[in-house]
């Protein structure tokens, strides 16, 4: 963690103390109230609720002080506070400066599907947590981002930090904070629809962080897809493709399911092949890692220390985990976000796994404009085509889901609609039986995390 005095924070961040002793060593810094903790700097950010009420709550729980952009009520003697012009600015001014004053190696990622399980395997392959700074969970936004770069501490060699986005500029702004040494892109998929209209604004709004990047630096891109290849010509320095395709310099060929054993497959990296095996059931996270080894071959990474690291790999929390309930029922939790890309993966992987019977409770995809009905009403003829005997969908877009369904053959009676997760979650432990196969996936706005949960809590050895 950033350790900073509270003179040199003003400094960097062009701020002004009203209050407080400028000596005050801050030894973290933080957003929301309730999570601060003793020697801790509050930022008062606007973002939904106004961080300026909950500065006494943060002095309550023994802040340092707070980053303020207007007076707020007396603080107690000894809490400081810096007032500033603009606290979200003065968060990501202060990261900035973070980052800059180290000679760190920074790995940016961007891209519609698969950001943070990549973020995490990159991590994972480029070192330990004591050389590695990664950005906590997906933390990803103009906020997150800058919070996590302020978890530097004087060990980290390299930062992986995840760029998300929903509109043009957000990358453009991420990249000014944390201008990459490798910028990789996974994907552009319809995701953010609602807010980019086209794959192609999809596309334009990921390749930012081509722009953003250190000179010299390199450019990590998907050779399978199209959008990502065409964007080789704007980068800056070299350029690295992966994925499935022939040319692409680290590639996976000959994959080999091995049913719940995982994945088979060659993999290319360094100009070698290589056999190696995953124990993940879909084949997603094998794009994931191909991703991943892009920036170790940007630094130069030998196999040898690559291969030693490949068991530590796992699968972010509710994106794939494998769960044996009681009964022989196998539940995989890929509860955390759902699109049409990666919705499709899995219906194709784990469709694939025997089972006496597959039962899918498949969530609303948020965010995907003017074409929701249609990316919905697909979803449900494809889990059918892809061997789903048992169809639960949940939310608003359910009908559209169970529409393509029946379009696909399935009887009525194979199906189940729930309004929210809520009301699924209580149907949920009747609507499986032994030796079931089940997957629930849907958008983070849906909480399908509470099927999973009331199945596990339920659904015992009896």
């Amino acid at each position: 963690m950033a350790r900073l005095s509270l003179d040199r924070i003003a400094a960097l961040t062009g701020g002004v103390l009203v209050q407080g002793d400028r000596g005050i060593v801050c030894r973290g810094f933080g957003i929301d109230s309730r999570l601060i903790r003793p020697a801790e700097l509050f930022f008062a950010v606007v973002a939904g609720r106004d961080g300026h009420d909950f500065v006494a709550d943060a002095a309550a729980r023994g802040a340092a002080g707070a980053v303020v952009s207007r007076d707020v009520s007396p603080a107690p003697p000894g809490f400081a506070l810096l007032k500033v012009g603009d606290t979200v600015a003065a968060l990501q001014a202060l990261a900035r400066a973070v980052l800059a004053e180290r000679p760190l190696r920074i790995v940016g990622i961007t891209g519609s599907v698969g950001k943070t399980t990549t973020k995490d395997f990159a991590a994972a392959l480029l070192g330990t947590s004591d050389t590695v700074l990664k950005a906590e969970g997906n933390f990803n936004n103009h906020l997150g981002l800058a919070l996590s770069a302020l978890k530097l501490e004087e060990s980290h060699e390299v930062a992986v930090l995840e760029m998300g986005m929903n509109a043009p500029g957000e990358v453009r702004t991420l990249t000014a904070i944390a201008p990459p040494d490798v910028a990789l892109i996974t994907n552009v998929a319809p995701v953010h629809l609602a807010f980019l209209k086209t794959l192609d604004a999809v596309a334009a709004a990921k390749a930012e962080i081509l722009e953003g990047m250190k000179p010299g630096g390199t450019a990590v891109l998907n050779g399978d897809d199209p959008r990502v290849r065409a964007m080789a010509g704007r980068a800056p320095g070299r350029v690295i493709f992966f994925g499935l395709s022939g040319e692409a310099e680290i590639r996976a060929s000959r994959l080999e399911s091995l049913g719940y054993e995982g994945w088979r497959f060659d993999l290319t990296y360094g100009g070698d092949i290589r056999q190696v095996r995953l124990p993940f059931l879909s084949a997603s996270p094998i794009l994931d890692l191909l991703a991943a080894l892009g920036p170790a071959a940007a630094f130069g990474l030998p196999w040898e220390k690559i291969e030693s690291r490949l068991p530590g790999l796992v699968l972010p929390a509710n994106r794939g985990r494998v769960i044996r309930l009681g009964r022989g029922i196998i539940l995989i939790d890929d509860s955390y976000n759902s699109n049409p890309v990666a919705l499709e993966e899995a219906l194709r992987s784990y469709g694939r796994l025997p089972a006496s019977r597959r039962v899918a409770f498949l969530g609303d995809m948020l965010e995907l404009g003017e074409g929701a009905a249609g990316f919905h009403r697909r979803a449900g003829r494809q889990a059918v085509r892809e061997g789903w005997d048992f169809i639960v969908a949940v939310g608003a877009l359910a009908p559209k889901i169970l529409a393509g369904a029946k379009d696909a053959g399935l009887a009525a009676g194979r199906t189940a609609a729930f309004a929210t997760s809520a009301e699924a979650a209580d149907r949920a432990p009747a609507l499986v039986e032994p030796g079931d196969l089940v997957l629930v996936k849907g958008s983070r706005g849906l909480r399908m995390e509470e099927v999973v949960a009331r199945l596990e809590a339920e659904v015992k050895e009896r």
